[in-house]
C-alpha cells in the first residue's frame, strides 16, 4: 500500500503532509520514519524509490514534510510558502517529529496491527539527521537510529552564524536556493530559538546519551557536510557504527528531479545497509 499526501491537521499549528509505504498483510512491521534535510522535502529526488525499497523489505515506511519546510498541502513539492520557511526552526521540527511519532504509535491508528510498536527507527538526512539524533536521545520509544550525511553541530550551520547584528537589525536574511533560484528567507527568530534552546539542541550531548544502535552513513567526499562530522558522531558514541560511502556526494548521487526508475548505486548501498541494520536482531 502506497498512500501519498495525507494530511495531519493540528489545532493552531500548520498541518504536516506525509506518505506511507507498507505491505498490508496484518503482520506487525518495524516502523521507519524518515526526516528530510534543510531545503528538502519528502518527494525530493529518489526518496520515493527509497521508500518503495523499504516497503519491499516488509517495513512500515513513513516520510513527511516538516510543517514549515516551505511546502503546502496543495503543493508539497518545492517551496511555494516562503513565509512558513522563514518561521521554521529546530524546535518546530522536533515538535513535528513528536507529532508524527504520536500519530503512528497511537492505540487508535487505523493500521496499528501493521506496526511493531517495539521496533521504531528514525532515519534523518543532513539537518534531519541532527533532528533525529536529538529526538532519539529524548524519546524512549525509538529503538534504532540511522543518519545519512548528518550534521554534528547546529551551532556551526550557516543559519546560526554570519553577521548576527545585521540579521537582528533587518529581522530577516536570505539564502539562495541554487536549484529553484529562490531567495529563501530566515527570520531572526531562528537564531533566538536556537539560543533559547541551546542545551536541548546540543547534538554532541544527545549523541553521547544514546543507548540505542546508531548507524552513521556518510559519503567520504560529501562537499556539503564534511565526512569528519560523521567521524565526530562516531567518536562520541560507542554504540554507533560508521559506514562510509566511496565516490559519492551529499545526496548519495541522487538529484532533483530523479527520472530513473532505479536508485543510484551509492543510494542503493545506503538503502541495503539501512534495511539490513533495521532487520538485524
Amino acid at each position: 500500500m502506497i498512500s501519498k499526501n495525507n494530511v495531519l491537521t493540528r489545532k493552531n499549528q500548520k498541518p504536516i503532509v506525509f506518505d506511507v509505504f507498507f505491505n498490508e498483510n496484518k503482520t506487525p512491521k518495524p516502523l521507519v520514519i524518515f526526516c528530510h534535510g534543510y531545503k528538502g522535502f519528502k518527494d525530493w529526488g529518489a526518496w520515493n524509490l527509497l521508500a518503495e525499497a523499504f516497503m519491499n523489505a516488509n517495513l512500515f515506511f513513513v516520510k513527511f514534510n516538516f510543517s514549515h519546510n516551505g511546502g503546502t498541502v496543495e503543493n508539497p513539492i518545492n517551496f511555494p510558502d516562503l513565509e512558513a520557511f522563514a518561521e521554521n526552526n529546530y524546535t518546530k521540527e522536533l515538535d513535528d517529529l513528536e507529532f508524527v511519532l504520536d500519530y503512528f504509535l497511537a492505540e487508535n491508528y487505523e493500521f496499528k496491527n501493521e506496526i511493531d510498536f517495539n521496533n521504531v527507527t528514525l532515519i534523518g538526512h543532513s539537518r534531519g539527521g541532527g533532528i533525529t539524533i536529538l529526538k532519539a536521545s529524548e524519546d524512549s520509544r525509538i529503538t534504532k537510529l540511522i543518519t545519512l550525511a548528518s550534521v554534528c553541530d547546529f551551532a556551526k550551520r550557516t543559519a546560526t552564524i554570519g553577521n548576527l547584528e545585521e540579521w537582528k537589525k533587518e529581522g530577516v536574511k536570505y539564502v539562495l536556493n541554487g536549484r529553484t533560484k529562490q531567495q529563501m528567507p530566515h527570520n531572526y527568530q531562528f537564531y533566538e530559538d536556537f539560543k533559547t534552546n541551546e542545551e536541548r539542541l546540543n547534538i554532541e550531548q544527545a549523541e553521547r546519551k544514546l543507548s540505542i544502535p546508531h548507524l552513521i552513513i556518510h559519503a567520504k567526499d560529501d562537499p556539503s557536510v564534511k565526512y569528519n562530522e560523521a567521524e565526530s558522531l562516531h567518536l562520541w558514541n560507542s554504540n554507533s557504527k560508521l559506514f562510509p560511502i566511496e565516490n559519492s556526494d551529499h545526496v548519495f548521487s541522487a538529484k532533483e528531479p530523479w527520472n530513473e526508475n532505479h536508485l543510484p548505486l551509492a543510494l542503493n548501498k545506503v538503502v541495503d545497509k539501512s534495511i539490513s541494520s533495521i532487520l538485524a536482531h
